[in-house]
């Protein structure tokens, strides 16, 4: 059965494309062929126009429509016109005068459907008819088809070319009419011809096909469909597998390739072993890897549990496996918090390996006792040496004088922070951006104060924030992120975490995070702790 209904899709197809052909090609011809006729008939009846415009003497005219009689010169153009009606396919043809209101004929050939005479006033056929006849009219005349449908006439194109007089001036313009009924029957004939033409050239041709078809595909297939069924249970065998076909065309090709899916299919399931081992080992390693970022990155909240002057609140969560964000904060010294955030460029593992080596130099630089601007400017320096790969990373340090709320900050190219007054509602505080860390060597950073007071908070943040993407293409943006930080008043940092995490998770839905997403949340409180009243009491 299956042969066969290979067999009836192909000549479905062929039947198909067959019908498609000849509507195609005989529509096109048609077209075409009405289109050549229409102007083939267009300039015969401008032909015949000029003709009778040359025979008639326009000078004439004028004592025609004064004195209305007909004299010899008058039945020789009749006989004229005559002469031309009916040795051709024009349907009536005839001389007038245009008027404002109507128009006059002069000179009619007889017809059997309508006929004028001299004097007579006729009225314009359609609105636009006078137009067209004293476009004709005129010294330099425009020729245009009139296109009339009446019951009386039937469908008609007019033509019209002026009469000149001896001084060069228009007395009268030739009317010619054709029959669109003749024109049709004469276009519907040849295209019937073409037509039926084409329907015998479709026909042998797919009777050619059908045999050709059975011939040299459809056996063939047949056999190569039975050996290619056993393809699957030679899986397992390491022998070369051979089919018995022996056509000489692209048939044979086809089974020629079947033998060699053979060989890479047993081929590549022993490659799939050995990678799948593989991954299950990297797996494993990365698994390893974002452990080992995790616990290189403070987690544990509340932190310093003996220190009662600032809340602190941050997470990470990255992209892949591994991420190139990371945010940090540490005493200095008893006075002193840093707080530091970065975003490295690209993902993935060389990502992390970087962010581990910007994190560590960061902190060694401000544990040192530098202050942020220099401690960017230490690590930018040391991040330029041996940078191959021409990673950077930016980033944001601020280190906070606990018992007077100062906090002294430097931004290398990183997201402006929000800052929250007691009583206010978190801002951008658009600071002074540096060049990105490992961009160039022996760069010079600025650095700002903000002042802190109890109730005070900032929030700094990477831009997997504002650029996370929800299924529509659309990103989560500043605004949305203010909007959910303000959500709450003297909301404490866990909350102000959990406001934010909740929208982009809500905004983001079931599309794909393709940035870490990084933030790091401080709200400060202003009181002394024991050790510090001690130590100023001194």
């Amino acid at each position: 059965m299956k042969q066969h209904r290979l067999r009836d899709k192909i000549l479905r197809n062929y039947v198909v494309m067959a019908v498609v052909l000849m509507v195609s090609i005989s529509l096109a011809v048609s077209l075409r062929y009405r289109s050549e006729i229409i102007g083939q008939y267009r300039n015969m009846a401008l032909s015949y126009a000029k003709i009778v415009a040359a025979y008639i003497d326009g000078d004439r005219v004028e004592g025609y429509l004064e004195t209305g009689e007909r004299d010899a010169y008058y039945e020789e153009v009749m006989d004229f016109l005559n002469l031309h009606l009916e040795n051709s396919d024009i349907k009536y043809l005839y001389v007038i005068v245009p008027e404002e209101d109507d128009y006059i004929c002069i000179w009619e050939a007889d017809s059997s459907d309508y006929e004028m005479n001299l004097g007579e006033h006729g009225e314009y056929r359609k609105s636009d008819s006078r137009e067209i006849v004293y476009a004709a009219f005129s010294r330099e005349p425009e020729i245009r088809l009139l296109h009339i449908t009446s019951e009386a006439e039937g469908s008609i194109v007019c033509l019209y070319y002026p009469v000149y007089d001896s001084s060069g001036e228009p007395v009268a313009v030739v009317g010619v009419d054709l029959s669109v009924p003749m024109l049709n029957r004469k276009i519907l004939s040849v295209s019937l011809m073409i037509v039926g033409c084409i329907v015998v050239i479709v026909l042998l041709a797919i009777g050619f096909c059908i045999r050709n078809m059975r011939r040299n595909v459809e056996r063939p297939i047949r056999i190569l469909n039975g050996v290619a069924q056993g393809i699957v249970d030679h899986l397992e065998e390491k022998d070369t597998l051979v089919i018995p076909v022996h056509t000489g065309d692209e048939i044979e090709e086809l089974a020629r390739a079947f033998e060699g899916l053979h060989r890479e299919l047993v081929e590549y399931i022993q490659r799939l072993y050995t990678v799948t081992a593989e991954k299950e080992r990297v797996g494993a390693e990365l698994s390893v890897a974002a452990k080992i970022q995790e616990d290189m990155l403070p987690g544990i909240f509340p932190t310093f549990s003996d220190r009662d002057e600032f809340e602190l609140f941050a997470s990470m969560n990255p992209a892949k496996e591994v991420g190139g964000d990371f945010y940090d904060f540490f005493l200095v010294d008893e006075d002193h918090l840093a707080l530091v955030i970065a975003d490295v460029s690209g993902k993935g593992v060389p990502a992390a390996m970087f962010m581990v080596k910007a994190k560590t130099l960061i902190k060694n630089a401000a544990q040192m006792g530098l202050s942020p601007k220099a401690v960017l400017e230490k690590a930018n320096n040391q991040l330029c040496e041996n940078n191959e790969t021409e990673m950077f990373a930016t980033a944001w340090i601020g280190i906070l004088t606990i018992s007077d709320g100062c906090m002294v900050c430097a931004n290398a190219g990183h997201e402006y922070p929000a800052i929250r007054k007691e009583g206010g509602s978190f801002e951008l505080f658009r600071d002074r951006h540096g060049l990105v860390l490992a961009g160039m060597e022996n760069m010079h950073y600025s650095e700002y104060e903000l002042r802190f007071m109890p109730g005070d908070a900032i929030f700094v943040y990477t831009d997997g924030v504002t650029e996370a993407t929800s299924g529509a293409n659309e990103l989560f943006g500043t605004e949305r992120m203010l909007r959910a930080l303000n959500r709450k008043e003297h909301a404490s940092c866990s909350e102000l975490f959990a406001q934010v995490q909740g929208d982009i998770d809500a905004f983001v839905g079931d599309a794909p995070q393709f940035d870490d997403i990084t933030m790091l949340t401080l709200c400060y409180r202003g009181k002394h702790s024991e050790h510090l009243h001690e130590k100023s009491t001194v």
